[in-house]
């Protein structure tokens, strides 16, 4: 009976949120939107007694999404928290939880259990959708197998290493950095931009592809790089236009691609092939790619990339 969805994060949360948001509108068919769960507890927000309300909390303890949580309660909204810890304030305080099982995260920046939320997500917006009548079995078979393989695709990832730490390491003399794309592509932008800069300090900062000409690119030149998410999506083609806007203001540009597409050969700078997989598959192992991109230049430069300087695992005061 939802007839709408309501995603709640901070961080690294919201940007799962997004994409959260992207696909319940595209497989269940109603709608849905992420919102900035510090500004949502202040805000007389609006939604029809058939509302679900979904938080997204890694520790299950963040003061501004539990606050959130209780007015979307509040208003009458049907509550579920996804988290990682069993027994956390917004497991105890929603209608329902859905637990990560990704096992403890010991690194501030959230990587593992970003990837997860994204899962457990998926898996809400097919259940949902099932529901609603709006997805074949035939469908279904394919986005389980697609997350089944994922693991191996991960691994997969992982074992290219050196050949990300090798561009890390060339990129790693710049100050400066712009993430951009579309669709899914653009909270992978947003996150890819958040690790870079909070584990290696260096300013980044992401935007969508279509954004691009409404001011971002007054930024660019030869020493402000854009890393540009251009792996297949129904707005690839726009994602490698904006390449091409990109490099004719002389920013370097390392490109995300998917493997075989050739598209951007000879433009970006820099390409590197990801797998050919659905595209909610394509938004993780993009991100775990910006990760260890993120990761390579912080230790290029010596940061400490476990306990970066002024955060907290856990944000519990406003």
């Amino acid at each position: 009976n939802m007839n709408e969805v309501i995603l709640l994060g901070m961080g690294t949360s919201l940007h799962a949120a997004m994409i959260g948001e992207y696909v319940l509108e595209d497989w269940v068919g109603i709608p849905a939107r992420a919102a900035d769960a510090s500004e949502f507890r202040y805000r007389r927000p609006t939604f029809g007694d058939n509302a679900l309300s979904v938080v997204i909390t890694q520790s299950g303890e963040t003061a501004d999404t539990l606050v959130a949580l209780q007015q979307a309660k509040a208003r009458g909204a049907l509550t579920v928290a996804v988290t990682n810890v069993i027994a956390s304030s917004a497991a105890r305080d929603a209608d329902g939880a859905i637990y990560l099982h990704a096992g403890p995260e010991i690194g501030v920046a959230s990587t593992k259990t970003f990837n997860s939320h994204l899962v457990s997500l998926y898996l809400l917006a097919m259940r949902l959708a099932k529901a609603n009548g709006r997805i074949s079995l035939e469908r279904r078979r394919e986005l389980v197998e697609a997350l089944r393989v994922l693991p191996e695709q991960v691994r997969g990832i992982l074992a290219r290493d050196k050949e990300i730490e090798k561009l890390a390491h060339k990129y790693s003399g710049y100050r400066n950095f712009m993430y951009a794309g579309r669709g899914m592509g653009y909270p992978v932008a947003l996150e890819g931009a958040l690790k870079l800069k909070e584990i290696s300090y260096v300013h980044a900062e992401g935007t969508s592809g279509g954004e691009l000409k409404h001011g971002p690119i007054a930024l660019l030149d030869d020493q402000f790089p854009v890393v540009a998410i251009c792996t297949a999506s129904s707005t690839k083609d726009k994602m490698v236009s904006n390449v091409h806007e990109i490099v004719a203001r002389n920013a370097p540009v390392l490109a995300l691609v998917t493997e075989g597409d050739r598209s951007l050969e000879g433009v970006a700078t820099d390409m590197f092939e990801m797998p050919a997989v659905e595209e909610g598959a394509s938004a993780i192992l993009n991100t775990v790619m910006l990760q260890l991109f993120a990761y390579h230049v912080a230790t290029k430069l010596g940061q400490d990339v476990d306990q970066p300087r002024n955060l907290a695992k856990s944000v519990t005061v406003e």
